[in-house]
């Protein structure tokens, strides 16, 4: 059985889709691969950051984009945040929005 995959708000999908179309492309590359191989995806296409948050790495010519997301019962992923990366590091800012979401779907 797939993972599936939700998006924590309307917004969160919107921001995806609105991505570069080179970027979008590895995006829908890498949300296959997640469906198919859950927890076990990692490095180069997903990282963890600890307490069950991870993120999709999509990368294009024109940038990359990083997607938050977790695990919840019943094989589904949920999408918690997402932005397209400006500088090495992911910002303070983004993965404190994630973590806020985290907590939101994990505990209510």
């Amino acid at each position: 059985m797939a993972f599936e995959i939700h998006y924590f708000h309307e917004r969160v999908c919107a921001e995806v889709r609105s991505w570069p179309v080179d970027v979008l492309a590895d995006c829908v590359r890498l949300v296959e691969l997640l469906t198919e191989h859950g927890p076990s995806l990692r490095l180069p296409h997903s990282r963890a950051f600890g307490d069950g948050l991870l993120e999709l790495r999509p990368r294009g010519r024109t940038g990359t984009g990083r997607a938050f997301y977790c695990f919840l019962q019943g094989k589904r992923v949920v999408v918690l945040h997402a932005f397209i990366k400006k500088s090495q590091q992911t910002p303070d800012n983004d993965l404190k929005m994630a973590r806020k979401r985290l907590k939101e779907v994990m505990h209510g």
